[in-house]
């Protein structure tokens, strides 16, 4: 490898650079640094002007399904979709079958990743909260700690009982892990299938209320403050939750929050088509909540952008509303509404765009922050923020396309990545 990466918008929030500059990486390695680097001899050089150099991204919620769920995706295929939307790291949800609650989960996770695309990808296991993510007892969180795991988290389920949600913040406090909440009232939500509201009583569904959701947030964060330990809401969608984390947040208490690029672009509207690819849980819900998404954004209560890319087959969609499971995938679709939503619209700045697609997943999981200077390995994500595109489910690299995004026209897109040696271009 020996390219020269010309005229890039470098945009760092970790050492606050925002300038244009060229970067030349050698065998991986940032080589050179400056402006005006001339090309010379056999270095591949490539015009970025235009173009957007950052840390490299990173999902802190991705579901790979590897292993017992391989008809859905692997982590090779799911790698593979995450370099193609840009990102060159990822953390993966324990509701695999086994679930992540077993340090051999995590081995078989870490050998399949650094063979898929020779490691390009970094891949990052969440391990269960509880055993089988079974809400009945606690996973062994320091052997898991131990083997790796980033964070724990139920996902796909919330941890309900509150002595268990307790216990396991305390236990996760001693290793420095946050503990992930899919929040969600199990018997406020039992059978629903969409957002509570106006639509789902025309469509005759049962519905999902959002205090169902805001109920939980509430009552975590109170164990949050009660045993002094970090706490993360995952995929929040309800105008409720982003105000009690932005008084949490007030108050000074260690708690965090992401939102998905679904949950900032779609309303309960969507549900209307019918259309499976629009069930997802938390469900899609009501214009305000959107706009709430949006303000937590722009105000820095909301710190990440995560897709809960969660693929499933086309037959497991092909069925009626109330059958088919929830979740859509995200890797590939990521990027570019958010920079057709939150950019295009004057929510966020590109620099506050990196932000939470790289320095706060890394800030929140305590990973190292990426180092884009003379003498590092280069770990980057390029990105194209004028380029328009329409997106075809089809000729995504996920193994799964059930996207409700299908024949969007949207700006920006990912050029390329850079990571561990190896380059993904677009």
């Amino acid at each position: 490898m020996n390219i020269l990466l010309k005229n890039g918008r470098l945009i760092d929030p970790a050492s606050g650079r925002d300038e244009t500059c060229d970067i030349h990486i050698v065998d991986g390695r940032i080589e050179k640094l400056a402006q005006n680097i001339s090309a010379s001899g056999s270095i591949q050089s490539v015009d970025l002007k235009g173009k957007i150099i950052a840390p490299g991204f990173f999902d802190m919620h991705v579901h790979l399904r590897e292993p017992g769920f391989e008809h859905k995706e692997t982590i090779l295929t799911g790698c593979t979709s995450a370099a193609a939307g840009g990102f060159t790291a990822v953390a993966c949800m324990p509701n695999t079958k086994p679930a992540i609650d077993d340090e051999s989960v995590i081995k078989f996770i870490h050998e399949r990743a650094k063979v898929a695309l020779n490691g390009l990808v970094d891949v990052y296991p969440i391990a269960a909260v509880t055993l089988g993510r079974k809400g009945e007892h606690l996973a062994p969180l320091a052997e898991l700690a131990s083997a790796g795991a980033v964070a724990f988290t139920d996902d796909g389920d919330p941890v309900h009982d509150a002595e268990i949600m307790r216990r396991a913040l305390e236990y996760a406090s001693m290793f420095k892990k946050p503990v992930i909440q899919h929040a969600q009232d199990l018997p406020l939500t039992k059978g629903g299938v969409m957002n509570e509201g106006f639509n789902s009583t025309t469509l005759g569904l049962p519905g999902m209320p959002s205090i169902a959701e805001d109920l939980m947030v509430a009552r975590d964060i109170q164990l949050a403050r009660y045993t002094n330990s970090q706490y993360h809401v995952a995929h929040m969608s309800t105008a409720g939750c982003v105000e009690l984390v932005r008084e949490a947040k007030r108050k000074g208490l260690h708690v965090t929050c992401e939102v998905t690029p679904h949950h900032f672009t779609l309303t309960d509207d969507a549900v209307r088509t019918y259309d499976t690819n629009t069930k997802m849980n938390p469900p899609l819900r009501s214009q305000d909540d959107v706009e709430a998404m949006k303000e937590g954004l722009k105000d820095g209560t909301i710190d990440v952008i995560a897709t809960d890319h969660a693929p499933h087959s086309f037959d497991e969609k092909q069925v009626e509303f109330q059958q088919a499971p929830f979740g859509i995938v995200g890797l590939e679709t990521a990027i570019g509404l958010a920079i057709t939503e939150l950019f295009e619209k004057n929510i966020l700045s590109l620099y506050q765009l990196v932000e939470k697609f790289s320095t706060n997943p890394r800030r929140i999981l305590h990973l190292p922050q990426i180092k884009i200077q003379e003498g590092e390995s280069a770990n980057l994500t390029l990105l194209d923020p004028s380029f328009e595109w329409k997106v075809d489910v089809q000729k995504f690299k996920s193994k799964s396309k059930n996207s409700p995004f299908s024949g969007y026209v949207l700006r920006g897109k990912a050029v390329g990545v850079f990571n561990n040696g190896r380059v993904y271009w677009n």
